[in-house]
């Protein structure tokens, strides 16, 4: 595990902390996620933490452990100047950019035990998400494994990344967002839940006609997330920007 300033650690308690931030690159942001989850880690206690963010041009991110050149049309996203980055999660590539609210939820298993259980992790995320989301927006559905849905029509794609005492679990909640992008930059869904149907990603993807805002602040209610993180790891992310999400052989590789 990288070394977490004890200075940055130590800005949790065992509240969870809301961090509504967007940091200036594609790569700073994703690094974030990865921060946030290593220094909870590192805390002498419990650090849950949600954090919200959008990014303002799109952008391409790939799972763990996805292949680049299968996932992603490589060849539009150069031409277009659309970076093509890799998450710390696993889980399939999607496109970002306005109208995709990004949100991520640290939790910890010394409060939440039973979240060692994959499928109870997405369950608790997901149920959490639906109970904000349904009353402004009739029909959302906990869909496949980790998809948020309208009927068939899915709005929110999530994955997680697990430590030893804490997971990050993080996703796409679409409002507003130019569905063409789907296939202009991605290649065909490596794997599909059933109620896909063999649909394209334009058949299949859909906006939930909400607000970022209104989001926000039904998913902050529901996670009791109220208490603004007063400090973020700004020094894990430069680390991880520079080590990683900057690099090709990280983002790029087969």
């Amino acid at each position: 595990m990288r070394h977490v300033e004890r200075r940055e650690a130590s800005c949790y308690n065992r509240k969870m902390h809301l961090l509504d931030l967007t940091l200036a690159t594609p790569q700073e942001n994703l690094a974030l996620d990865e921060a946030l989850l290593d220094t909870a880690e590192e805390s002498e206690e419990p650090a849950e933490v949600l954090r919200f963010w959008e990014s303002n041009r799109p952008m391409v991110v790939l799972g763990r452990s996805s292949k680049a050149a299968e996932e992603a049309n490589l060849d539009a996203c150069r031409g277009d100047g659309v970076p093509v980055l890799r998450r710390c999660s696993g889980g399939a590539a999607i496109v970002a950019g306005r109208g995709c609210l990004m949100y991520a939820v640290v939790l910890s298993y010394e409060l939440h035990p039973e979240l060692r259980a994959l499928d109870l992790a997405h369950r608790f995320v997901l149920s959490r998400l639906r109970e904000a989301l349904l009353p402004l927006a009739s029909g959302v559905q906990f869909r496949g494994t980790s998809d948020l849905a309208v009927g068939d029509h899915k709005f929110s794609g999530n994955s997680l990344r697990c430590k030893r005492n804490h997971l990050l679990y993080h996703g796409t909640l679409l409002y507003d967002f130019d569905l063409t992008l789907l296939g202009k930059y991605l290649g065909p869904a490596p794997r599909q839940p059933a109620y896909r149907n063999q649909r394209t990603h334009r058949q299949f993807v859909t906006n939930l006609p909400l607000s970022a805002a209104e989001m926000k602040q039904a998913i902050s209610a529901v996670f009791g997330a109220s208490e603004t993180l007063t400090c973020w790891p700004e020094a894990l992310v430069r680390q991880l920007v520079k080590e990683r999400y900057s690099a090709e052989s990280w983002n790029l590789r087969h």
